[in-house]
Protein backbone atom coordinates (compact mmCIF):
# COMPACT_ATOMS: atom_id res chain seq x y z
CA UNK A 1 0.00 0.00 0.00
CA UNK A 2 2.71 2.45 1.02
CA UNK A 3 4.74 1.52 -2.07
CA UNK A 4 1.95 2.41 -4.51
CA UNK A 5 1.15 5.59 -2.58
CA UNK A 6 4.78 6.72 -2.72
CA UNK A 7 5.20 5.48 -6.30
CA UNK A 8 2.40 7.86 -7.33
CA UNK A 9 4.37 10.71 -5.73
CA UNK A 10 1.74 10.65 -2.96
CA UNK A 11 -1.08 11.60 -5.34
CA UNK A 12 -3.10 8.35 -5.12
CA UNK A 13 -6.17 8.29 -2.93
CA UNK A 14 -7.46 5.05 -1.42
CA UNK A 15 -9.47 4.07 -4.54
CA UNK A 16 -6.44 4.21 -6.86
CA UNK A 17 -4.21 2.52 -4.31
CA UNK A 18 -6.84 -0.24 -4.01
CA UNK A 19 -6.88 -0.73 -7.78
CA UNK A 20 -3.08 -0.89 -7.89
CA UNK A 21 -3.09 -3.54 -5.17
CA UNK A 22 -5.69 -5.59 -7.06
CA UNK A 23 -3.60 -5.44 -10.26
CA UNK A 24 -0.69 -6.86 -8.30
CA UNK A 25 -2.62 -9.75 -6.79
CA UNK A 26 -3.37 -8.29 -3.34
CA UNK A 27 -6.98 -9.05 -2.32
CA UNK A 28 -8.48 -6.43 -0.04
CA UNK A 29 -11.42 -4.04 0.07
CA UNK A 30 -11.46 -0.30 -0.67
CA UNK A 31 -12.63 0.44 2.86
CA UNK A 32 -9.75 -1.53 4.35
CA UNK A 33 -7.30 0.43 2.22
CA UNK A 34 -8.99 3.67 3.24
CA UNK A 35 -8.77 2.79 6.93
CA UNK A 36 -5.14 1.71 6.76
CA UNK A 37 -4.10 4.77 4.79
CA UNK A 38 -5.76 6.97 7.39
CA UNK A 39 -3.97 5.12 10.18
CA UNK A 40 -0.63 5.56 8.41
CA UNK A 41 -1.26 9.23 7.65
CA UNK A 42 -1.14 8.68 3.89
CA UNK A 43 -3.03 11.67 2.54
CA UNK A 44 -3.08 12.29 -1.21
CA UNK A 45 -1.80 15.64 -2.39
CA UNK A 46 -1.54 17.46 -5.69
CA UNK A 47 1.86 17.03 -7.33
CA UNK A 48 4.09 20.07 -7.50
CA UNK A 49 6.88 20.74 -9.98
CA UNK A 50 10.15 19.26 -8.75
CA UNK A 51 13.69 20.20 -9.51
CA UNK A 52 15.43 17.69 -11.75
CA UNK A 53 17.84 15.60 -9.70
CA UNK A 54 18.93 13.11 -12.40
CA UNK A 55 20.86 14.74 -15.24
CA UNK A 56 20.34 12.88 -18.55
CA UNK A 57 23.31 11.82 -20.65
CA UNK A 58 24.33 14.23 -23.41
CA UNK A 59 24.09 11.53 -26.10
CA UNK A 60 20.67 10.22 -25.09
CA UNK A 61 18.74 11.60 -28.06
CA UNK A 62 20.95 9.74 -30.53
CA UNK A 63 21.60 6.58 -28.49
CA UNK A 64 20.86 3.54 -30.70
CA UNK A 65 19.16 0.21 -30.12
CA UNK A 66 22.05 -2.16 -30.83
CA UNK A 67 20.13 -5.27 -29.72
CA UNK A 68 17.00 -4.92 -31.88
CA UNK A 69 15.23 -7.65 -29.87
CA UNK A 70 17.98 -10.18 -30.59
CA UNK A 71 18.77 -11.37 -27.06
CA UNK A 72 21.19 -14.08 -28.14
CA UNK A 73 24.99 -13.96 -28.29
CA UNK A 74 27.71 -16.21 -29.68
CA UNK A 75 30.06 -15.73 -26.71
CA UNK A 76 30.03 -14.44 -23.12
CA UNK A 77 30.27 -10.71 -22.43
CA UNK A 78 29.02 -9.68 -25.86
CA UNK A 79 25.56 -8.45 -24.81
CA UNK A 80 24.39 -7.56 -21.31
CA UNK A 81 20.87 -6.35 -20.47
CA UNK A 82 19.71 -4.57 -17.34
CA UNK A 83 16.45 -3.83 -15.61
CA UNK A 84 14.92 -2.82 -12.27
CA UNK A 85 12.00 -4.39 -10.44
CA UNK A 86 10.54 -4.36 -6.94
CA UNK A 87 10.35 -7.28 -4.51
CA UNK A 88 7.61 -7.56 -1.88
CA UNK A 89 8.55 -8.48 1.67
CA UNK A 90 6.48 -8.42 4.83
CA UNK A 91 8.35 -5.25 5.80
CA UNK A 92 7.59 -3.45 2.54
CA UNK A 93 9.23 -3.23 -0.86
CA UNK A 94 12.86 -3.36 -1.93
CA UNK A 95 14.20 -2.60 -5.40
CA UNK A 96 16.31 -5.07 -7.35
CA UNK A 97 18.54 -4.16 -10.29
CA UNK A 98 19.84 -7.04 -12.41
CA UNK A 99 22.30 -7.50 -15.27
CA UNK A 100 21.96 -10.58 -17.49
CA UNK A 101 24.50 -12.01 -19.94
CA UNK A 102 22.65 -12.86 -23.16
CA UNK A 103 24.99 -15.78 -23.93
CA UNK A 104 24.55 -17.76 -20.72
CA UNK A 105 21.21 -16.19 -19.66
CA UNK A 106 22.72 -15.91 -16.21
CA UNK A 107 22.45 -12.98 -13.83
CA UNK A 108 26.01 -11.72 -13.63
CA UNK A 109 25.29 -8.65 -11.54
CA UNK A 110 22.63 -7.47 -9.15
CA UNK A 111 22.03 -4.96 -6.36
CA UNK A 112 19.20 -4.36 -3.89
CA UNK A 113 18.19 -1.21 -2.04
CA UNK A 114 15.19 0.64 -0.67
CA UNK A 115 15.57 3.31 -3.34
CA UNK A 116 15.79 3.59 -7.14
CA UNK A 117 18.64 6.04 -7.39
CA UNK A 118 21.30 5.70 -10.07
CA UNK A 119 23.73 4.10 -7.62
CA UNK A 120 21.46 1.04 -7.48
CA UNK A 121 22.01 0.21 -11.15
CA UNK A 122 25.65 1.30 -10.94
CA UNK A 123 26.27 -1.25 -8.18
CA UNK A 124 24.65 -3.99 -10.27
CA UNK A 125 26.85 -3.09 -13.24
CA UNK A 126 30.00 -3.05 -11.09
CA UNK A 127 29.22 -6.62 -9.98
CA UNK A 128 28.59 -7.63 -13.59
CA UNK A 129 31.99 -6.27 -14.58
CA UNK A 130 33.65 -8.40 -11.91
CA UNK A 131 31.78 -11.55 -12.95
CA UNK A 132 31.71 -11.06 -16.72
CA UNK A 133 34.63 -8.94 -17.87
CA UNK A 134 33.48 -6.64 -20.70
CA UNK A 135 35.47 -6.16 -23.88
CA UNK A 136 36.13 -2.49 -24.51
CA UNK A 137 34.33 -1.26 -27.60
CA UNK A 138 32.62 -4.65 -28.13
CA UNK A 139 30.36 -5.44 -25.15
CA UNK A 140 26.88 -3.94 -25.45
CA UNK A 141 24.91 -2.87 -22.41
CA UNK A 142 21.20 -2.63 -23.21
CA UNK A 143 18.38 -1.22 -21.08
CA UNK A 144 15.11 0.65 -21.28
CA UNK A 145 15.03 4.45 -21.20
CA UNK A 146 14.62 4.70 -17.45
CA UNK A 147 16.20 7.79 -15.94
CA UNK A 148 18.72 5.75 -13.95
CA UNK A 149 20.12 4.02 -17.05
CA UNK A 150 20.14 7.15 -19.18
CA UNK A 151 21.68 9.45 -16.58
CA UNK A 152 25.03 11.12 -17.09
CA UNK A 153 26.42 9.32 -14.01
CA UNK A 154 25.49 5.87 -15.29
CA UNK A 155 26.79 6.68 -18.75
CA UNK A 156 30.11 7.65 -17.18
CA UNK A 157 30.25 4.23 -15.47
CA UNK A 158 29.57 2.46 -18.77
CA UNK A 159 32.21 4.55 -20.52
CA UNK A 160 34.75 3.70 -17.82
CA UNK A 161 34.50 0.02 -18.77
CA UNK A 162 34.16 0.57 -22.51
CA UNK A 163 30.53 -0.53 -22.92
CA UNK A 164 28.55 0.30 -26.04
CA UNK A 165 25.36 1.93 -24.75
CA UNK A 166 22.07 0.65 -26.19
CA UNK A 167 18.48 1.56 -25.32
CA UNK A 168 15.05 0.30 -26.37
CA UNK A 169 12.37 2.53 -27.76
CA UNK A 170 10.13 4.47 -25.40
CA UNK A 171 7.08 2.47 -24.33
CA UNK A 172 7.99 -0.71 -26.28
CA UNK A 173 8.30 -3.51 -23.70
CA UNK A 174 9.57 -6.06 -26.26
CA UNK A 175 12.79 -4.06 -26.70
CA UNK A 176 13.94 -5.22 -23.24
CA UNK A 177 11.93 -8.44 -23.09
CA UNK A 178 14.74 -10.68 -21.85
CA UNK A 179 15.26 -8.66 -18.69
CA UNK A 180 11.51 -8.18 -18.19
CA UNK A 181 10.93 -11.97 -18.16
CA UNK A 182 13.43 -12.36 -15.34
CA UNK A 183 11.86 -9.54 -13.36
CA UNK A 184 8.34 -10.96 -13.72
CA UNK A 185 9.63 -14.35 -12.56
CA UNK A 186 11.19 -12.79 -9.47
CA UNK A 187 8.00 -10.88 -8.68
CA UNK A 188 5.94 -14.05 -8.95
CA UNK A 189 8.31 -15.90 -6.64
CA UNK A 190 7.82 -13.29 -3.92
CA UNK A 191 4.07 -12.96 -4.45
CA UNK A 192 3.16 -16.34 -2.98
CA UNK A 193 0.91 -15.73 0.05
CA UNK A 194 2.41 -18.61 2.04
CA UNK A 195 5.93 -17.20 1.61
CA UNK A 196 5.32 -13.49 2.14
CA UNK A 197 5.01 -13.51 5.98
CA UNK A 198 8.50 -15.01 6.27
CA UNK A 199 10.27 -12.64 3.92
CA UNK A 200 12.29 -9.76 5.32
CA UNK A 201 14.26 -7.07 3.57
CA UNK A 202 17.41 -8.15 5.40
CA UNK A 203 17.40 -11.76 4.08
CA UNK A 204 16.26 -11.14 0.50
CA UNK A 205 19.83 -10.41 -0.61
CA UNK A 206 20.85 -13.96 0.21
CA UNK A 207 17.70 -15.68 -1.05
CA UNK A 208 16.43 -13.90 -4.15
CA UNK A 209 19.05 -15.12 -6.64
CA UNK A 210 18.96 -18.79 -5.52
Amino acid sequence: MTYFFNDSKQTYGYRRVHKALERNGVATSPETVRRLMRQEGLVACQPRPKARTTVPAADLAGRPDLIERNFTADAPARKLVGDITYIRTREGFVYLATVMDCYSKRIVGYAMAEHMRTELVQNALEMAVRNCQPIEGVTIFHSDRGSQYTSADYTATMNKYGFLASVGRTGVCYDNAAADIIQRHLQERTRQPEDLPHQKKSNQRGDIMD
